[in-house]
């Protein structure tokens, strides 16, 4: 099992990123690099914000990696919400397409195009299923 959010649960993530026929077909027309950023709650063992980098493009992931804040901020798409929040993400809880319009997920980047991709966005939620995660919240005292 993989801590989420993590280099070795990025990486497992763009293995089924890049072994998904529906994602590689949705995803064809996509261009652009997605970060995302778990915002810190101290309480749930986040103590700063967290950031991710996807690297998506036509349909394959190119790369995936935790990054500082400042190489985050250089994605044409920075896509935030509270470490809680994107559990609810992973578990199906909360659709992100919905959860960027309501506010829940804050979004730095063309809105339009993320909804054109609709399809795309909703394989990527679908494969965080597959990726077997350990939350840091619920990890054992070590």
């Amino acid at each position: 099992m993989a801590v989420f959010p993590s280099d070795e649960w990025l990486a497992i993530y763009r293995d089924r990123i890049n072994g998904s026929a529906e994602y590689r077909e949705a995803a064809a027309t996509w261009e652009g690099a997605i970060a995302f950023v778990f915002e810190a709650e101290p309480d749930r063992g986040v103590p700063e914000d967290l950031w991710a980098w996807l690297d998506l493009w036509h349909g394959q992931c190119r790369e995936a990696r935790m990054v500082t804040a400042d190489e985050g901020a250089r994605a044409p798409y920075v896509i935030r919400a509270p470490y809680t929040r994107w559990k609810e993400v992973l578990a199906g809880d909360l659709d992100p397409v919905k959860g960027m319009m309501q506010g829940k997920l804050k979004l730095r980047g063309d809105l339009p195009t993320i909804i054109r991709h609709v399809r795309a966005a909703n394989e990527l939620v679908h494969l965080t299923s597959t990726v077997p995660t350990e939350f840091l919240d619920e990890l054992a005292p070590r």
